[in-house]
């Protein structure tokens, strides 16, 4: 299929910009959950006191489940946006999913000034977790198959935003703990951030049917098939000319056009009406145009079903162990400053900033390419890091030892961890679509966001006994 030679040009990149907003903001909800594990383990940090003597603290492994019913609802809405996003309007599946998440967000700032008992907060936290991340997983395979209808770029920009979303997070969870402000005034402060950054990425998308470049290429698919129809349409309507004639149509030659733009014709034809030539070069017309359907779930899957796997295995490894085995790390310099900060800098901060850097490098370098052997193995070796984290300073623990004391030993994992793990996730998802025709590349973009899904999906359910093993 030819581009347009006329086609309109993203003025000021104000797509490109756009899209990496719309990125930043379908993540927003894990990392401002994830990054606040600190705020949420002090609320539910508590003992039993009997007899003014304390029996038992409880624990509420809140990491393990807050990844968990995270990505559990992530997977199951993802599965269903891909079969049935085609019934519900993109408008209404996009632009609800985030006015339902602005909404949650605000439950959640609202909580920080309610005093509540620790299993009643730990109870609507996770409620509140888990329909979150519903409502975003509608919004992020929308928002994937959407941008698989522009060039390839924007996938790249797409999902640099979804990287860049951690590190600001991160910073946001610095600022709040390096505040003057008491903890509770500095976490409404916190969870404030994302309300304002799911508005902007609201009004963002509002904005984008009135850019004429996105207008050209987000409409590209349903011009497809109407012209498709109309092709059809013309093609039958030249075989009863040729029959009611009884010689050739159009001087002895044949033009069907697909999008308007690429011309299907048989030049050399005999002008004999009985010619086989003639009859092979309609069923050659007909079989083009027909061709022209959409591809289904399961053919489009075939062709990406190596991708499908990469993007799967990359989530897994990096869920198993980030944030339920990362995030109980403790620093080599206790009883300092700096612990205070430790985990919010080494964990989250270097982790969202090297994989927002990974995701990033694709827009200059795809390495290997998508036809390569090489690609699946590389994704499949990063396995390595998930005992090498663990064997880090992870306290408490009970079985493993410590090999890497340090902080810089930990943070140089992390940044190799994170840094693969952006690299090769953007790959994925941005190789997926040039697999299929141009007309499938939205189903793509829906399966591969199921796929995603998928990989964090087992890899919360791994990281339960990957901390039990530590």
């Amino acid at each position: 299929m030819k581009e347009r030679t006329d086609a309109p040009q993203d003025r000021g990149c104000l797509v490109g910009i756009i899209f990496f907003i719309l990125g930043l903001g379908t993540l927003l909800p894990w990392n401002f959950f994830m990054t606040a594990s600190l705020y949420f383990q002090s609320r539910l940090n508590t003992t039993y006191i009997s007899n003014g003597t304390v029996v038992e603290r409880k624990e509420y492994y809140f990491n393990n489940w807050m990844t968990l019913l995270s990505q559990l609802p992530l997977l199951l809405f993802t599965l269903l946006n891909s079969f049935f996003y085609q019934r519900i309007s993109e408008a209404l599946r996009i632009g609800g999913s985030l006015i339902l998440v602005l909404l949650l967000f605000i439950v959640t700032a609202v909580l920080v000034k309610v005093p509540m008992e620790e299993d009643s907060f730990f109870s609507v936290t996770m409620a509140t977790i888990w329909f979150i991340n519903s409502f975003g997983a509608v919004l992020q395979g929308s928002l994937f198959g959407l941008v698989g209808l522009l060039p390839q770029r924007y996938s790249a920009i797409f999902m640099s935003g979804q990287g860049l979303a951690g590190t600001f997070a991160a910073i946001a969870m610095l600022i709040a703990i390096g505040s003057d402000a008491d903890s509770e005034t500095a976490a409404l402060g916190y969870f404030i951030t994302p309300c304002v950054g799911t508005l902007v990425t609201l009004f963002s998308y509002m904005l984008l049917p009135r850019l004429e470049f996105a207008r050209y290429h987000l409409n590209k698919s349903s011009k497809y098939e109407a012209e498709t129809t109309d092709g059809l349409l013309k093609g039958t309507e030249t075989k009863v000319r040729y029959n009611q004639e009884g010689g050739t149509a159009d001087n002895g030659k044949l033009n069907g056009h697909a999008n308007g733009s690429a011309a299907c014709g048989v030049d050399e034809v005999e002008s004999d009406p009985h010619s086989d030539a003639n009859t092979e070069a309609f069923l050659s017309v007909e079989q083009s145009n027909t061709g022209a359907a959409k591809a289904s779930v399961i053919e489009v899957f075939k062709k990406i079903w190596v991708m499908a796997f990469c993007v799967t295995f990359v989530f897994t490894v990096t869920l198993s162990v980030f944030p339920a085995v990362t995030a109980d790390v403790r620093t080599y310099f206790p009883n300092t400053k700096w612990e205070r900060f430790f985990i919010s800098t080494c964990c989250f901060l270097i982790f969202n900033i090297n994989d927002w850097l990974g995701r990033t490098i694709t827009t200059w370098l795809r390495w290997p390419s998508k036809e390569s052997r090489l690609f699946p193995a590389m994704v499949i070796s990063r396995v390595i890091f998930i005992p090498l984290l663990m064997l880090c300073n992870v306290q408490s623990r009970s079985y493993l030892p410590v090999y890497f004391h340090h902080d810089a030993a930990f943070t140089a994992i992390m940044c190799l961890f994170s840094l693969s793990s952006g690299y090769f996730v953007c790959l994925s998802m941005s190789y997926a679509p040039q697999l299929v025709e141009p007309k499938d590349a939205e189903t793509a973009g829906a399966l591969m966001t199921f796929f995603l899904a998928l990989g964090l999906s087992i890899g919360a359910a791994v990281s339960f006994p990957l901390r039990a093993l530590v």
